[in-house]
């Protein structure tokens, strides 16, 4: 059966990712290195590193095989987080030598962009109050790593905690 996965090209280093994300997140692993048999243009046989890897239960591959297009916005992994001290592992973690941005994003040490997000946030857009709604989005464009009590506060109409 066809399957869907992410992959990712990486300049250098997609072992070393993979392992730092693997690192941070439970129900991970970095399941296989290899380099490509074959010459490709990137470079001669040997040169390509592919690492297939699982991010939370996730299989994903990666490869490093030069500078062809940066990461940018248009592509981010996504974690849905609970609770707030989720939502503080994961992106102090990843925060570690990448560029905090905002709304609950953050761009690795690699360059891929992550965004951290409580799960209510998407309850909170879809509610039928959507001056509730309105409040919280606007309460996150305000922050960069996102507060869950401060949302909250801000769809309940009450003031910032």
């Amino acid at each position: 059966m066809p399957s869907i996965q992410p992959f990712f090209w990486y300049a250098k280093d997609a072992e070393g990712a993979a392992r730092f994300y693997a690192s941070i997140f439970p129900n991970s692993s970095v399941d296989r290195v290899v380099t490509m048999p074959a010459d490709s243009p990137s470079g001669p046989a040997g040169s390509v590193v592919v690492v297939e890897f699982t991010l939370m239960g996730t299989p994903m591959t990666a490869m490093a095989a030069g500078p062809l297009d940066p990461f940018n916005h248009a592509v981010s992994l996504s974690v849905t987080c609970d609770t707030q001290d989720e939502i503080d592992r994961f992106y102090g973690a990843l925060l570690d030598g990448g560029v905090e941005e905002q709304c609950g994003w953050v761009r690795d040490r690699y360059g891929l962009c992550w965004q951290i997000v409580p799960a209510m946030m998407s309850e909170f857009y879809a509610s039928e109050d959507r001056e509730a709604g309105r409040r919280a989005a606007e309460a996150m464009m305000t922050m960069k790593k996102l507060d869950i009590a401060a949302l909250r506060a801000a769809f309940e109409g009450n003031p910032a905690p």
